[in-house]
């Protein structure tokens, strides 16, 4: 089966559903974290199936993967400002659960598409004998 759209991934999709519910977290945030923790979380969020849907639009295997790695990196910046919003007290841990859950799905996904397109590139590598 060839994907023909990012919008069929159901990574990408996820990454949708994380992305909006930072910013539906980050709403009830103190008005003077705008421009911290409230614009961190929304940007490393958003990162994330926006690295994905990048990455399935390019032309080669490799360039995806290295989309996939970036989306990786945004995804474990969002845990990071997620953890400190609720050590400093701004995120309750009901709030913050729900949100790591995702994004450990997330990752694993990541790691499974990742690992799916590295075989790929393999099996389409020519052998040397």
């Amino acid at each position: 089966m060839t994907v023909l759209s990012y919008r069929e991934l159901d990574v990408w999709r996820v990454g949708m559903e994380l992305a909006e519910k930072c910013y539906m977290a980050t709403k009830r945030f103190p008005r003077d974290e705008l421009f911290g923790l409230t614009s961190q979380i929304r940007r490393a969020a958003v990162s994330i199936p926006a690295n994905i849907a990048e990455g399935q639009g390019r032309h080669h295997t490799k360039e995806f993967l290295h989309h996939l790695s970036i989306a990786r990196g945004s995804l474990l910046e969002l845990e990071t400002h997620l953890l400190l919003s609720q050590r400093v007290g701004i995120l309750d841990q009901s709030s913050l659960d729900p949100l790591l859950q995702l994004a450990e799905r997330i990752n694993r996904m990541l790691s499974c598409l990742r690992n799916s397109l590295e075989d790929r590139m393999s099996k389409d590598a020519p052998h040397r004998t």
